[in-house]
């Protein structure tokens, strides 16, 4: 089991900034990629941005180099820092593991989600 710990939601006017972090607790060294995604009700979740093991960073295509994602992994911690909001950024952001193992060669995908961070930006 991988638990999330996530933080620095709320409220930020148009083009300001803001920094979520996502702790994780448990079996951490399971983790392959951890990162975050975020929805709006009636909505489907769309990625945010995510990091791998390796360090690969991938965004969506709405992020067009305003975010950016990095990890510490003395803490188990992800930080997602967002400069130049826009109001539809508005929505609710989850963070996200991937656990996913192999036994053999069959794949056993390993999710964990987080609670979930409201994130407000104001026009």
């Amino acid at each position: 089991q991988v638990q999330l710990a996530e933080s620095g939601g709320g409220l930020v006017e148009a083009g300001g900034s803001l920094r979520l972090s996502c702790a994780a607790s448990g079996r951490t060294y399971s983790i392959n990629v951890i990162g975050w995604y975020r929805q709006n009700p009636g909505k489907e979740r769309e990625l945010v941005a995510t990091i791998s093991r390796g360090g690969m960073m991938k965004y969506g295509d709405f992020v067009k180099g305003r975010f950016t994602i990095s990890r510490d992994d003395a803490q188990n911690t992800v930080h997602l820092q967002m400069n130049n909001r826009e109001p539809e950024d508005t929505d609710v952001y989850y963070c996200k593991v991937d656990a996913g193992y192999y036994r053999g060669s069959d794949y056993y995908p390993d999710d964990y989600w987080g609670q979930g961070t409201q994130v407000n930006v104001a026009a």
